[in-house]
C-alpha cells in the first residue's frame, strides 16, 4: 500500500484557478484511465466538487502525483504547483476522513460532500480504476461522514452553499418575504435553494431543460419555466440564483443587458461559473460566486472533538483493515506449514493407522495452537488470550 493525493482547492486557489481543473462525472471517467496508464500506478479515484478537485492514488513506490494530474489535465504545471499540496499515506486518508466529513468544506459541516465523495468512488469503479485498498479507504470515509453527520450537530440545520447564500441574500435585501426570485438547475443544489427561498417567503420560479413526470423533483411552492426562454421571467426578477453543471454561461451580459428591468441580485452557485461575470459592472448589480459566500465561524468545538474521534477510529480500522490484508499470504504459509508439521509427527501417524478421526482433530488443533503461541510467545498475555478465546466461542 503506497497511498498519495495531490489536490487543489479554495484554501490554494481562487476561482479562476479551479474552473480549468472542475470535471464533468463524464470527464472524470474519461481522464481516470489516463492516470492509470502510469506504470507504477495501481488505482487511482478523482474527487471534482465546487470547491475542490483531488487525485487520490495507490501505487507500487511513491510517484510525482503532481507531475502526473497535470501531464493528464494539461494543466501548466509552473502554474498551478503554487496553487496544489501533495499528500501521504496517513496524511492523505485523515484529509479524506475531514473531507467526506464536511470539516475541510468552505462552508463548515457542507451535506453536499458526502454525496460527491461517495459519486467520486463510483465512477472510479465505472471506469474500472479501483483496487480493493482505495475501495475499503473511500468506504471507510464515507462511514466517517456519515457518523459525523449522525453523532455530531455540525448537520442540525445543513449549512450547505444553498443555505449561506439565501441567508446573506436576506440580507442583503432586509426582507425575502415578496421578493421575485429565479432559480436555474433543477439538480440538488438548485432544488435546495428554490426550497430555502419559498421558506423565506419570495415567489420563486424554477427553471427546467425538460420536464419527465415521475423523474422531475419540482419543489413544493415553486413555479416552472422553460430554460430556454428563461430570460422572460428573470425581467423583473429581484434575484436569479443559477446552479447547473452547464460547461457554457446560463446568464450572459448581453442577455442581460437587453432586459427591462434587471435583477439586482446574481449568485452563482456553479463551477465552472454559470454567470457572465461581466455583470458584475451593470450599475446596481451585485453577482456572488462561490468565493463570496466565505466561511462560517466554527463555535462547534464539543462537535469538532467528537469529529476527530470518529475519524482517528476509522483511520485505526483501516489500518487493522490492511493490517490483516497484508499478513494473508502469511497465514496461508503458516496454515501449509502447521499441517506438515502435524503430518510428520510419529503421535499422527499412529492415530492414521488406527482411522481415529477424534484423535487426529485434537491432535491437530493442538499442534496447531502450541505452534502458533510458541511463535508469538513475546506477545502474547492473559488479556490478549481472553480475547481471543471470547472471539472464538462467539463463532461456536
Amino acid at each position: 500500500m503506497n497511498i498519495q493525493m495531490v489536490g487543489i482547492d479554495f484554501h490554494m486557489a481562487d476561482i479562476e484557478k479551479r474552473e480549468p481543473v472542475s470535471f464533468t462525472q463524464n470527464q472524470v471517467i474519461d481522464l481516470l484511465p489516463k492516470f492509470k496508464k502510469n506504470k507504477d500506478l495501481i488505482s487511482c479515484v478523482l474527487l471534482t466538487t465546487c470547491n475542490r478537485t483531488e487525485l487520490y492514488t495507490n501505487s507500487h513506490k511513491n510517484i510525482d502525483i503532481f507531475s502526473l494530474f497535470a501531464d493528464v489535465t494539461k494543466i501548466n504545471k509552473h502554474d498551478y504547483h503554487r496553487h496544489s499540496v501533495v499528500r501521504n499515506e496517513e496524511e492523505t486518508i485523515k484529509h479524506l476522513m475531514e473531507v467526506s466529513s464536511g470539516l475541510q468544506s468552505q462552508i463548515l459541516g457542507d451535506d453536499q460532500i458526502l454525496t460527491q465523495v461517495k459519486t467520486s468512488l463510483k465512477l472510479a469503479r465505472e471506469a474500472g480504476t479501483l483496487d480493493n485498498v482505495l475501495e475499503t479507504m473511500f468506504r471507510r470515509c464515507i462511514t466517517a461522514g456519515k457518523r459525523v453527520k449522525t453523532e455530531t450537530n455540525f448537520y442540525n440545520v445543513p449549512p450547505s452553499a444553498s443555505s449561506k447564500s439565501v441567508d446573506m441574500a436576506q440580507s442583503f435585501f432586509g426582507d425575502l418575504k415578496g421578493k421575485k426570485a429565479v432559480v436555474i438547475g433543477n439538480g440538488e443544489m438548485g432544488r435546495l435553494t428554490a426550497e430555502l427561498l419559498v421558506k423565506k417567503g419570495c415567489d420563486v420560479t424554477v427553471t427546467l431543460r425538460t420536464y419527465r413526470h415521475g423523474q422531475t423533483i419540482i419543489p413544493a411552492g415553486c413555479k416552472t419555466h422553460d430554460y430556454n426562454s428563461r430570460f422572460e421571467c428573470i425581467d423583473g426578477s429581484d434575484l436569479v440564483c443559477s446552479a447547473t453543471a452547464s460547461p457554457h454561461c446560463t446568464i450572459t451580459y448581453d442577455e442581460i443587458t437587453k432586459l427591462d428591468k434587471i435583477p439586482k441580485l446574481f449568485i452563482d452557485l456553479a463551477i465552472p461559473r454559470d454567470i457572465d461575470t461581466n455583470i458584475h459592472k451593470i450599475k446596481n448589480t451585485v453577482v456572488w460566486n462561490l468565493d463570496s459566500l466565505g466561511d462560517i465561524k466554527d463555535e462547534n468545538t464539543y462537535d469538532k472533538i467528537k469529529a476527530n474521534q470518529i475519524i482517528e477510529k476509522e483511520i485505526s480500522d483501516f489500518y487493522e483493515w490492511n493490517s490483516y490484508r497484508s499478513s494473508i499470504p502469511i497465514i496461508k504459509t503458516i496454515k501449509e506449514d502447521v499441517i506438515k508439521r502435524v503430518r510428520f509427527d510419529k503421535s499422527y501417524k499412529d492415530i492414521e493407522k488406527d482411522n481415529d478421526l477424534d484423535d487426529a482433530i485434537e491432535l491437530s488443533v493442538s499442534k496447531a495452537v502450541d505452534l502458533m503461541l510458541n511463535g508469538m510467545k513475546d506477545i502474547v498475555n492473559p488479556d490478549r488470550l481472553s480475547e481471543c478465546l471470547e472471539h472464538i466461542r462467539k463463532g461456536l
